[in-house]
């Protein structure tokens, strides 16, 4: 089992790098790169004490970047999380949610937020299945509440949040 550690600045390189391999199976090499460009190397030169990594003797399996507000003392935010596609299913991102819900409420937050695209059905199930619930929207897609252009025009979210701590 892959060894749980905080993430270091030292670790960019080698997680943009698992981003483009890891997603290169439904991605082409550009949307792949530019999906590792959400993972500039100020996460890891600002947040790395909030953030994690899993790894073996293979290198980094699995990684989560996150961070606590530093605007409101009561909130954390995962930014990015990606598992290694041979450990999937396998409880590696729930291990990684959990150990970062424990040392943000040890920190004294009491609540997690994150976002997805409306179209990343996964992403949706495993927040929802780590009891997540969904903020409402300003419209409703399949069903779901939709921040429209959260992330800019045409960059709808869906939004997430988590209480802990409590």
């Amino acid at each position: 089992m892959p060894e749980l550690r905080q993430a270091q600045l030292s670790d960019h390189g080698a997680i943009v790098t698992r981003v483009q391999e890891w997603w290169g199976d439904s991605r082409t090499p550009e949307q792949a790169r530019e999906l590792s460009l959400l993972l500039p190397k100020l996460f890891l030169q600002f947040f790395s004490g909030t953030s994690l990594v899993l790894e073996d003797e293979a290198g980094i399996r699995a990684f989560l970047v996150g961070f606590h507000s530093p605007d409101d003392d009561t909130e954390a935010y995962i930014h990015f999380v990606g598992v290694d596609p041979a450990l999937r299913g396998q409880g590696t991102a729930r291990r990684l949610y959990t150990a970062f819900f424990q040392r943000a409420a040890e920190a004294g937050r009491t609540e997690v937020r994150a976002i997805t695209s409306p179209g990343n059905t996964g992403s949706i199930a495993f927040h929802r299945a780590m009891e997540f619930t969904l903020e409402p929207g300003d419209r409703l897609v399949d069903g779901l509440p939709v921040h429209s252009d959260y992330d800019g025009p045409g960059q709808d979210r869906v939004c997430f949040l988590k209480w802990i701590g409590r």
